[in-house]
């Protein structure tokens, strides 16, 4: 994967998750549809990736650097949806965060798994 790898993942993820929550809201599965329930996050996750790349010394490929990642992804997500006027109610923020927990900190926890394996 290369250095801009993670931060694909990241993003496909995210995208993802927007799309099996508007599909389970029966809001539609248009592309632009889920790339707008999408941006928020996508935004809130790159505010992550900067936190955590100049704040720590994990790399982007730690479960502890996906935390972070995805911890931004939602603060900042819901602060700009509530911004934005898009509801924001706590079972959203709860499902969201553990879900995008799932995602990011899910993918680096395997590959490093699969790495100790050897």
């Amino acid at each position: 994967m290369s250095r801009l790898g993670p931060v694909a993942f990241d993003v496909v993820l995210v995208i993802v998750f927007a799309a099996i929550g508007r599909r389970s809201h029966d809001h539609g599965l248009n592309v632009v549809g889920v790339l707008e329930t999408a941006a928020p996050f996508v935004c809130g996750a790159a505010v992550g990736w900067l936190v955590a790349a100049l704040v720590t010394d994990l790399t982007p490929r730690s479960p502890w650097f996906g935390l972070i990642v995805a911890v931004g992804a939602v603060v900042v997500g819901m602060a700009l949806r509530a911004l934005f006027g898009a509801p924001v109610a706590w079972s959203f923020v709860a499902v969201a965060f553990t879900a995008l927990t799932v995602f990011l900190v899910g993918w680096r926890a395997i590959a490093a798994l699969l790495a100790s394996r050897g």
